[in-house]
């Protein structure tokens, strides 16, 4: 069964280490709260708001060892007032869990984002 779980995580600024290891904290911890590996992951859509620009989001994941699954990275639309510096995923993933189970992730200042599902 195919479910997508999603996450955001608000980043210091736009610095290549700053985005790095703010992806390398959501990512490892949508894998963790939802007991995935990367066998399950089926791909994953990065996107960053337009004042994130030192790095690809889609680098982290690579690291920690997403090699044979499908990334991309894309730029959130500028929307004014909206929250800066934030990183979002959207991860499909094959596991027979029902949608009531997936654990989506939001951290740091993104919790704002969607106070109704943040953990």
């Amino acid at each position: 069964m195919v479910r997508a779980i999603r996450g955001a995580i608000q980043v210091e600024g736009n610095d290549r280490n700053a985005i790095l290891s703010g992806v390398t904290e959501l990512v490892t911890e949508v894998m963790g709260r939802n007991n995935l590996t990367t066998d399950d992951v089926i791909s994953v859509i990065f996107t960053a708001t337009p004042d994130l620009t030192a790095e690809f989001p889609a680098l982290a994941a690579r690291k920690l060892g997403f090699h044979d699954v499908p990334l991309i990275c894309a730029s959130e639309i500028e929307v004014p007032g909206a929250l800066p510096h934030v990183v979002r995923l959207m991860a499909h993933v094959d596991v027979d869990r029902p949608r009531d189970e997936i654990q989506h992730v939001y951290l740091r200042g993104a919790v704002a984002l969607r106070v109704d599902i943040a953990q």
